[in-house]
């Protein structure tokens, strides 16, 4: 990533009053003709010295890139001629992002805060309880991501003069392994997560096994019998599964290298406790998702040898009304009085509603510009009657509205890939296998905001619906990949000095993420296994504390231990025979039913017996997706269980769950 690396700071520039043109690097043109473009209105710009480009970068191929020439990048090359004529002679008022480089220290200081391990360092330092659980639950991969960024931060801090010292992970873990080794079995709760030295060691492999609860979580596919190539395991932490490749096979990872244009059908093995989607959880549990994720991603960057590194904006003028170049979150916010419950800005689900009332099998979708004076004067006429609902949809033409969509996504003050993760995203295309790469993706994905992530997911529904009609628009995924590739990467073109550019490499790998992004949209929206059997174990150590706590709480208020013990135990204990289980649905006519477990029982056949009990006309509409069957409680916040859940698996993973269905929330 030489072309990103800078040691001074960033400044994004979304408005600017003059419209003076600058050199835009990346643009190409004939006969030595020199490219100049406006400073965008919308567009990102970097604070360093801008390099006039004559012609076209040469072509240079890179190891993820390999079937990509420069014939097939012509639709990228015209995409930012696109934008530049789009973008000439715009006059609007100044507004800037500014995006702080970090210090030493101050890179790993906000990592550790993201990944909820603040009271690692600082003043907190010397209590690291609350981390203990968390610590716990790592990967060998993931705690040697943690212990690395801690050791910086310590040495940061003892450079500065600090009164206070940030302890060593290793004896963190230690003081954990010891306090669990001093504690007497207590039934069940022996059988709760355990730290093991020689697994922090690097000594034992989190491909064994997970345990949470008296469940031994075994992966799918043993270590001895890797997954085919087409397989994601998502059982096994993804970074251990890159030490093990490295491990075992540099020739295979060479051979997965190839043609771009001929990526391999990946799939996800059927999994009988569920697929647990983005939004299936509770927003308790979904944050120590993220947090999770943020270490996972970085275990497998530092496994690949491949930097990470996050911007963060420190200073922000933007508008706080209004529709382009306005942030996501005040746009949701003015959106949500008018629609309650909106997670998509109306003006992105209307620019979109229009291009499909178009017909998708226009050809040249996407591609071909509306005329720039003509968009010009719609976002000003937007800007004035789209909320107060004036604005005649009927003049906007299919190829101004693609245009206007476009420019939404360049003009957001703050990328939609974020600021944090923009790095991070180009930084995929370094990663030496596609399927290394998806699970990056994967892991960036769960990482955004989620209005950022809301609105991506449907630009990619949008696109992939776009791709299904390839045959008439003459759009393949590829095509597409080129076309939006600018729109969403294209400021890491500007402000780069000559010896460190490398046009086409850069383009090819931001078409190629955005190629990713698109095909396997779906399987990105997946958490994997592995972290939510970490949320598992983190939630099954808690329980445990505070139900030590409150039985210490209660002896100490002179109450009787047994009585307590009775009164812990839930009424449906006692009611429900084992072997079944009592399924809660207290919107439905019938509100309650015992239901026997039997090996081929599903989520989706529990709800039918519910839905068959109701009249036909309300059986019908629930059945369009109104309500779910949830795993509640237990070693798991809330979870939505998809329609293939095989309920003895997950009962037995989770036997201290409620069963309930409901709508979910929006």
């Amino acid at each position: 990533m030489s072309w990103l690396s800078s040691s001074q700071g960033v400044v994004l520039t979304a408005y600017h009053p003059s419209g003076k043109d600058q050199a835009l690097g990346g643009n190409h043109g004939k006969g030595g003709e020199e490219a100049t473009t406006s400073r965008r209105y919308g567009q990102y710009t970097m604070n360093q010295e801008i390099t006039k480009v004559i012609e076209r970068p040469p072509f240079d191929r890179s190891s993820s890139q390999d079937s990509l020439d420069e014939l097939s990048m012509e639709d990228y090359w015209t995409e930012l001629e696109n934008i530049k004529k789009s973008s000439e002679n715009r006059q609007e008022d100044q507004e800037v992002v500014v995006v702080k480089e970090p210090d030493e220290g101050e890179l790993e200081e906000e990592w550790l805060k993201e990944a909820g391990l603040s009271n690692l360092f600082g003043e907190a330092a010397g209590d690291p309880q609350e981390s203990m659980v968390f610590l716990s639950t790592l990967t060998r991969t993931q705690a040697a991501a943690v212990q690395k960024r801690v050791e910086t931060v310590s040495q940061t801090l003892r450079k500065k003069n600090k009164q206070y010292q940030v302890p060593d992970v290793r004896d963190i873990f230690a003081q954990q392994r010891g306090s669990k080794e001093r504690e007497p079995p207590d039934g069940r709760e022996s059988q709760s997560v355990r730290t093991d030295e020689n697994k922090y060691q690097g000594k034992d492999d989190q491909a064994s096994s997970l345990a949470v609860g008296e469940k031994e979580l075994t992966p799918l596919v043993p270590e001895e019998a890797p997954a085919s190539e087409t397989d994601i395991n998502l059982e096994v932490s993804f970074a251990e599964q890159a030490v093990n490749q490295k491990e075992s096979s540099r020739e295979k990872i060479q051979r997965s290298k190839g043609d771009d244009a001929l990526l391999p059908s990946f799939r996800l093995p059927k999994d009988k406790t569920g697929t647990t989607k983005i939004g299936d959880l509770a927003p308790q549990d979904m944050k120590k998702v993220c947090h999770l994720a943020l270490i996972e991603l970085t275990a497998l960057y530092d496994v690949l040898g491949v930097e990470l590194k996050q911007l963060k904006a420190v200073k922000i003028k933007t508008k706080d009304s209004g529709l382009l170049c306005v942030p996501l979150t005040v746009l949701l916010e003015q959106d949500q009085k008018k629609v309650p419950g909106t997670r998509i800005p109306l003006i992105f689900q209307k620019l979109i509603s229009r291009i499909e009332e178009g017909g998708l099998e226009t050809e040249g979708l996407l591609r071909i510009p509306g005329a720039a004076v003509r968009i010009k004067s719609l976002c000003q006429e937007l800007e004035a009657k789209f909320y107060e609902g004036t604005f005649n949809w009927e003049s906007v033409k299919q190829h101004d509205a693609a245009s206007l969509l476009k420019l939404f996504i360049r003009e957001l003050p703050q990328p939609l890939l974020s600021v944090e993760y923009l790095k991070a995203f180009q930084a995929v295309q370094n990663l030496p296998t596609k399927k290394q790469q998806l699970q990056a993706l994967n892991l960036l994905v769960i990482l955004l905001p989620d209005a950022n992530r809301d609105t991506l997911k449907a630009l990619l529904e949008f696109l992939q619906r776009v791709v299904d009609n390839k045959e008439k628009n003459k759009m393949t995924v590829m095509n597409v990949a080129m076309v939006m590739a600018p729109n969403l990467f294209m400021y890491h073109t500007l402000g780069l000095k000559s010896g460190e550019q490398r046009e086409f490499v850069m383009a090819a790998g931001i078409a190629h993420i955005m190629h990713l992004l698109i095909k396997y949209q779906k399987l990105l929206w997946t958490i994997p296994k592995f972290i939510v059997n970490q949320v598992r174990k983190q939630n099954t150590e808690n329980h445990r504390k505070d139900k030590k706590a409150m039985k210490k709480l209660l002896k100490k208020m002179a109450y009787d231990r047994e009585k307590y013990e009775k009164q812990d135990k839930s009424a449906n204990d006692a009611d429900v025979p084992q072997g079944v289980i009592r399924v809660q649905a207290p919107h439905l006519s019938k509100v309650s039913m015992a239901i026997q477990l039997t090996e081929e029982l599903r989520a989706s056949d529990v709800l039918a017996r519910f839905l068959s009990q109701e009249s036909s006309g309300v059986a019908q509409t629930l059945k369009n997706g109104e309500v779910f069957l949830y795993e509640i409680g237990g070693n798991i916040g809330e979870r939505c269980l998809d329609d293939d859940t095989y309920m003895k698996d997950l009962y037995q993973l989770n036997p201290n769950a409620e069963w309930v269905i409901k709508s979910k929330p929006s």
